[in-house]
């Protein structure tokens, strides 16, 4: 997939950084199987991995960072991760897009119902 292009509805896309993994032949075989799509940004392009980064970085601090994982299951976890996603597309307001959540910002435009 390059720059700009869609992916298919529902399509996953597995962001990465300029890691090893990314072109191990295992990892390359992982994703095709499961029909993931691969994304990586160029060398010394941040404003293409700022995104990715910026919304990891928040949701490490505001999930993850000072709560005591221990005991709590893979299923657990994906559920509370889960439930962290849907809240920030849906409910946490953001400054830079006029005080409202990514959602309403795109139903704003038009891009989202």
């Amino acid at each position: 997939m390059k720059l700009g292009q869609k992916s298919g509805a529902g399509q996953p896309i597995v962001h990465s950084d300029r890691g090893c993994h990314y072109r191990w032949p295992g990892w390359i075989e992982r994703m095709n199987t499961t029909g993931l799509i691969r994304s990586m940004s160029k060398i010394g392009c941040s404003p293409y991995n700022s995104a990715y980064e910026g919304f990891f970085g928040r949701l490490k601090n505001e999930m993850f960072y000072g709560y005591s994982w221990t005991g709590v299951t893979i299923d657990q976890f994906i559920e509370q991760l889960y439930k962290y996603i849907k809240w920030y597309a849906e409910k946490r307001i953001k400054i830079s897009l006029g005080g409202k959540s990514p959602l309403d910002y795109r139903r704003s435009l038009g891009l989202a119902v």
